[in-house]
């Protein structure tokens, strides 16, 4: 069986990995998958870039992985990873606020309290009030979906949103909360304020479930010695090793189906497929599928993305004059009117970037949310001057960096927009109607790591599945 997967991010060398070791044979055997990967970028990972500053591996893209869910650190283990794999050094986040950096509350679901309590210093004291009415007020109805900023702030008043909910959405999606679906962004939080009053109250029923069907403790997150960037290149290595090909700077041109299967025409020539997988950004695969599947390709062309940067700094420890920051970081709500988003103190969070040179202290900041075209524009030696400014006025941190890096992320993350879901559905059911075609990836079902594994192994299982009844039926 000829599998094409169009996309060399983690995605698509998931969904490869996936259909190579699922289909037990060797690639020649009858039922056996030959798998090619075609990536348009002259490198593999996507998202996910390994990097180095000051002689000393960073990430330079995103740098850890959510652990409770298992799909990501399953997949670092099946090919190698499992005794790189490590925890932050440090745990708890804080936010940067009101002229200090505050220890981020507990007991919140992405921003959302369930109890007032752990809300002092965070929120003026109207802002308190304010969410203490939440128990008092008639239901708010939700419809068939609704953003996340406006849900909340109906519930719980504005400045929990402004100052604890967006910069956690904007910290996973370089979003607006008051754009994001929450059906999208918080399906089991949504479910849950459908059936009950308080939007307090639903937090805590999540968060008690969550308990109730948690199977196993440990860290929330994981990162990988040398860099979650290492991760792609770790998954690569065992497609090729299992039969796979991979070739990088192809890009993928016309998608055709035929009598067949399916041809796609590419910079290296036409390939022919008994099944395809794509895996690539929503304009792509809206490119790709306007012609076989014009429904999908419409609902994916309403898809907006949001671009970012991020400055990785290393400093000399010597130069620090007084101990360096404490903690992982911080977030930034944007009401505040600071250019950065977020600060994360790699050294301390990631013990296996402090014991590459204990004399130097490396950080990153992330700058850019959706709709900041003005923040984007800048140079680079800009942006580095931004974070500098913002970096001495949080934590007083004035060292002139010996070295700097931005990195930068073009329409890097999808925009989970008020109706995505029943987008996606209508997406997964123009696709479904053709055999031999699945998408995978971050627009889908998750922008996290974990989720784009596991929508990665949901395309490769169905495309295998549908492949052997295609066989018995011969």
């Amino acid at each position: 069986m000829r599998i094409l997967v169009i996309g060399g991010g983690i995605a698509g060398l998931a969904a490869a990995h996936r259909l190579l070791t699922r289909a037990g044979l060797p690639p020649g055997a009858p039922g056996g998958a030959e798998v090619t990967v075609l990536e348009a970028s002259g490198r593999l990972g996507g998202k996910l870039l390994p990097g180095e500053i000051a002689g000393v591996e960073v990430d330079l893209g995103a740098e850890s992985m959510l652990a409770r869910r298992p799909e990501a650190v399953e997949l670092a283990r099946a090919v190698g990873l499992g005794p790189r794999l490590q925890p932050p050094a440090v745990a708890g986040g804080a936010l940067w606020t009101r002229g200090a950096v505050h220890p981020m509350p507990r007991g919140h679901l992405m921003g959302v309290p369930a109890a007032p309590d752990a809300l002092a210093g965070v929120l003026s004291p109207e802002g308190l009030a304010r969410v203490a009415e939440d128990a008092e007020l008639p239901r708010t109805e939700i419809g068939e979906d609704v953003t996340v900023g406006g849900y909340v702030a109906a519930r719980l008043g504005r400045e929990v949103v402004d100052r604890l909910v967006a910069p956690l959405l904007g910290g996973v999606y370089a979003g607006d909360a008051y754009r994001i679906s929450l059906r999208a962004a918080l399906p089991k939080l949504f479910d849950a304020a459908r059936d009950q009053r308080s939007l307090l109250a639903a937090v805590r029923t999540v968060q008690s479930a969550a308990a109730a069907e948690a199977t196993a403790s440990g860290p929330v997150f994981m990162g990988i010695d040398g860099g979650v960037g290492r991760l792609p290149l770790a998954v690569a290595d065992a497609v090729r090793a299992a039969g796979g090909r991979i070739s990088t700077g192809v890009t993928a041109r016309e998608l055709l189906r035929t009598p067949e299967g399916w041809t796609v025409t590419a910079d290296d020539g036409v390939h022919r497929a008994d099944a395809v997988v794509l895996a690539v950004p929503a304009p792509v695969a809206a490119r790709l599928l306007r012609r076989e599947a014009p429904r999908a390709a419409e609902a994916l062309t309403g898809v907006a993305y949001a671009s970012l940067a991020l400055c990785t700094l290393a400093f000399r420890r010597a130069d620090l004059g007084t101990a360096p920051p404490e903690g992982s970081g911080f977030l930034v709500p944007s009401v505040d009117g600071h250019v950065i988003k977020a600060a994360t103190f790699a050294s301390n969070k990631w013990s296996w970037i402090d014991a590459q040179d204990p004399e130097l202290f490396v950080l990153r900041t992330s700058l850019g949310r959706f709709g900041e075209d003005a923040v984007l524009s800048l140079d680079d030696a800009e942006l580095v001057a931004a974070s500098r400014a913002d970096l001495r006025e949080s934590v007083g941190l004035s060292a002139r960096p010996v070295a700097g890096r931005v990195t930068r992320w073009t329409d890097g993350l999808p925009q989970y927009a008020v109706g995505h879901v029943d987008r996606m559905a209508r997406v997964h059911e123009a696709v479904e109607a053709l055999p031999g075609l699945a998408v995978c990836g971050a627009v889908y079902d998750g922008v996290g790591i974990p989720a784009c594994v596991a929508s990665a192994h949901r395309a490769a299982d169905r495309t295998l599945a549908r492949a052997a009844v295609a066989r018995e039926r011969e």
